[in-house]
This record gives C-alpha cells, structure tokens and sequence, in this order.
C-alpha cells in the first residue's frame, strides 16, 4: 500500500510559491524601472545607522532595502532560476569571502542578467571586491595592497579645510563629469568629500567613465610615512567615483570611500582649500543621490516600441520589398522620467538599411512627441537586408534595433514595355537591319 502524501508539504509548497511570487512582483518592470528591490551587504549591521540618510534616500523613492551580513550562510541572490533583487550594494569593502550560495561569478552573473550594482571600498578592501571591480573595467590602486595597505588619495590643493591642519587624506572634490543624464540638471554646487583610495580606469575598457576625479595634484600614498619611491598613481588618472553601463545596459558604480555615503559626510559642511566659499553642507547628498538615480535607471533610461516598415501609401507590414520601392521606416522612442514615460526628442536617431555594410543611412525626424520616421527609396540591390538602429549617448541607455526583410528583383513582367536607357541599343538594332536590307537589295539588284 502506497504511503500517504504528508499533509505538511502542499502548504509549505505553496507558501514558497507565494513568497516567490511576493518577490518578483517588486521586482524591476520594463514598464516601471523604479520598481526594485535592493539587497545591501554590509560587513557590520552598524552601517544600516551610519549611513541610514543615504539608505533613507533610496527608500523615499520607492525601494525596498534588504540588509544583510556579507558573511551570512543564508545569502543568495536567485532562486528558483529566478533573481530576488534587481540591484545589489556592497558596503563591505573587508570581505574575504561571500556566505551561502554567492560568490565572485554570482555578482557577475547578477550583472550579466541586466542588474545594477554599487561598489564601495576603502584602505580595507579585500582581494574579492578587488576582483568584482577589476572585471568592470576598474583597477584599485596596486600599491595599497602590495607596498603599503594604509595608502589613500592625498592632495595638497583641492582638501578639505578644518580645524587641525590634518593630513590632508579628506578630499573636496569638484570634479565632475559634464552630463546632465548622469548628474542631474541641477547644478551641483557644494564639493563632494572623500577620503578613501584611489582607482584607475582600464583603458581596454570603453564603457567605464570617470564620474568624480582627483586634481592633477593627487596621488596615492601612506599619508603616515615619507615616499620611498614615486606613488603608482598620480594625478588627474585617479578617479574617485567611475560608472560602468554594460552592453546589456546594466549599470555599475565604483567608489573607494565607502565614508562619502556616511551620515557624518553627508551633513558635513565643506570648504576647499584656497576658497573663501564655506559651504554648510557638502555636495556629498546632491551628488550620491543624483547618480543613484542614474544607476537604478531613474534617468537615462530609453525604450523603443512599435517598429514599423511599410510601403508608402500602404499600412500593412509586406513579408518582402522589390528593389526601387519606396518605403516608410518608424519607431517611437520614450524616456523614463523617474515616475512616468515621456517622448524622447533629439535629432540624431539614424536607421541603417544594411547588408553586410549600410546601403542606406538616414537621419530619422520626429514629431517631438515620441514618434521618429522617415521614407527611402530600396536600393538596385536585392538580397537579405536589415533595418538597424544602433543608438548610443552618454548616459543613456543603448537602443539596438534590428528587423530582417529581403528584397528581390523585378519579375519578367513587371520591367516596362519599353526601357528608356535602352533606345540607343533599339536605334542600334533597327538601323543594323535596314542597312542589312539596303545592303541585299544592292547587292541583288545592282549591275
């Protein structure tokens, strides 16, 4: 006799498939980027209090915050095949080794899947957070780690002023880049204080960029001790804050001042060394909460729907064009406003009609209410062709568009009856026979 289904595990599997289900319904929309649930690991739970005005900021916009210990056995960021975050920040810059299921190829993984992450470091970071950064393009400074493990970015310029004259290890900042997608349309006035270590881009990497550099003044050193030998890293090659926006449009920011997301930071007032301006509050928040915005694509974030090709005077989509035919291409293209989708209006979206290499390139117009079209004529070519939209800007999210149509020749009853161009070659070919006929009746008949 066959044992009976135990009475617990049709609850316990359904509670799993609500909680599941719970989770994914908060998670990141197509539709609604703002939507998200952020998992932040911390290498002290104290954080959650340091630094509870940045998290507070998340918070007010609408994301749901899970803290948890970097080293806790339950940590994993899927189940099921499913992920239960869409952003991931990691505010454990001396952990050696990640609990549970997570490890280095995991984050990667995360971001592979299209997820965004924040990475905060210090003098303290370890060979993993390392890692994850130099796998997004960003190297922290070497000499931290091998020569002296106390080096920070020092600059004897662009400090902040206080009290006791210091070692000059608190950084003001300024330096920002030129984008208001990344930054905001607000300038940001006030400088951003940091004190933490320096990185450098890899310059294999094109998609990381510079978002709060060091002046030219800077290096990187033990601020404790006399320079041995020249610092590794000098200068306007140190940033301080860097960005990444993967070819899957995941975006990733890097900083090495886990302090400059510190309550203490963000409420700090701030003047700069060789400036009569004294700020009564550092730019830290301003800053840190515009490029959040950025990264968990609150700004910046671009979708394209209804792509559609027809033949002019007509509205139905054909399954192939015949070459000369005149034809429509449109898209309409929208950006996330932090709260709702609104047109996107510029002037540079192009379409490519491509077959191994553009035959046509078009600059696409549009109607400043989302909508970009435009009308071309199929080239004398026929074969497999592409309507492309390749569209990339600093900031924003990247558009590619592909449709594949073929286009063919003309049939043998669809040429004209008589060709133009070729009443020369008809000319040639009649008169050819009447001098023929000439020639015979001549030839025949002459005596």
């Amino acid at each position: 006799m066959a044992k009976p289904f135990p009475t617990l595990a049709i609850p316990l599997f359904l509670l799993s498939v609500v909680s599941l289900l719970s989770l994914r319904c908060g998670a990141f929309s197509a539709d609604r980027p703002t939507d998200r649930r952020l998992l932040v690991l911390v290498d002290d739970l104290a954080i959650r209090s340091s630094h509870s005005l940045y998290f507070s900021t998340l918070q007010s916009r609408g994301y749901d915050l899970d803290f948890k210990l970097a080293d806790d056995p339950s940590l994993a960021l899927s189940r099921y095949g499913q992920y239960l975050y869409d952003g991931l920040l990691l505010f454990s810059p001396s952990v050696q080794r990640f609990g549970g299921s997570l490890d280095l190829a995991g984050i990667l993984d995360f971001v592979d899947a299209g997820h965004d992450l924040i990475l905060a470091a210090d003098s303290s970071a370890s060979d993993l957070i390392r890692e994850i950064a130099t796998e997004c393009g960003v190297d922290f400074d070497e000499a931290i780690s091998f020569q002296d493990p106390a080096a920070l970015v020092i600059d004897h310029t662009s400090y902040a002023v206080s009290e006791t004259e210091g070692d000059h290890t608190l950084i003001a900042s300024d330096i920002f880049i030129e984008s208001t997608t990344i930054l905001g349309d607000e300038k940001i006035e006030a400088p951003v204080l940091f004190r933490g270590i320096g990185h450098s881009l890899n310059a294999a990497n094109s998609l990381v960029l510079k978002v709060l550099s060091a002046s030219p003044a800077a290096y990187s050193a033990n601020p404790a001790t006399k320079l041995s030998s020249p610092p590794s890293l000098t200068g306007s090659a140190i940033s301080l804050v860097s960005i990444v926006q993967a070819r899957n449009n995941a975006r990733v920011l890097i900083t090495g001042s886990l302090d400059m997301f510190s309550n203490r930071f963000l409420k700090s007032g701030v003047q700069k060394a060789g400036s009569s301006i004294k700020n009564e509050k550092s730019g830290n928040q301003q800053f840190l909460t515009e490029i959040s915005k950025w990264v968990f694509h609150e700004r910046g974030h671009l979708k394209a729907i209804n792509v559609r090709h027809h033949k002019v005077g007509e509205t139905n989509e054909p399954s192939i064009y015949r070459i000369n035919d005149d034809l429509e291409y449109s898209v309409e293209i929208y950006e996330w406003s932090g709260s709702s989708w609104k047109p996107y209006v510029v002037d540079d979206v192009q379409v490519q009609f491509y077959m191994m290499s553009p035959y046509v390139l078009k600059t696409l117009s549009t109607d400043k209410k989302g909508l970009y079209s435009t009308s071309f004529k199929v080239p004398d070519v026929y074969g497999v062709f592409q309507f492309k939209v390749e569209y990339e800007r600093l900031g924003y999210t990247s558009l590619s568009l592909s449709k594949q149509i073929p286009v063919r020749p003309f049939r043998h009853n669809e040429y004209e009856r008589f060709i133009t161009t070729a009443f020369p070659y008809y000319g040639a070919s009649f008169s050819t026979m009447a001098a023929f006929f000439i020639f015979t009746v001549v030839y025949l008949y002459n005596k």
